[in-house]
């Protein structure tokens, strides 16, 4: 089993930043990949990010790439998105997730975090 606790949503004006983090655990956390996925009103749920325990490579959607980050620290198994030049459309529920990428999108998530909500108010 792996546990997933996401943190840092809020308001933000548009062209702030916010930092989510996200606490992961269990016995087989570090097999898997981790992500960042979000979901607008009336919207499906879309992959943001992902990062492995190891290396160097992150991936991003297009919508963000240049203005959010993915980063880790394995020392204390968590996961961040540093998001800047916040923009309204970046409003949504924001969701850790382990497993799945890029390209099986959110049906290759293995477990997923409560999510938290960002809200970008012009």
């Amino acid at each position: 089993q792996v546990q997933l606790e996401e943190s840092g949503g809020g308001l933000v004006q548009v062209g702030g930043s916010l930092r989510l983090s996200c606490a992961a655990s269990g016995r087989t956390v570090s097999r898997h990949v981790m992500n960042w996925f979000r979901q607008a009103p009336g919207k499906g749920r879309e992959y943001v990010a992902g990062i492995r325990w190891s290396g160097d490579s992150a991936a991003y959607a297009d919508s963000v790439k240049g203005r959010f980050t993915i980063s880790r620290d394995n020392a204390k198994s968590a996961i961040y998105l540093q998001m800047n030049s916040l923009k309204p459309e970046d409003t949504a529920v924001y969701y850790c997730a382990a497993g799945g990428d890029s390209r099986t999108g959110a049906r290759g998530v293995n477990y997923w975090g409560k999510g938290i909500l960002v809200t970008v108010s012009s």
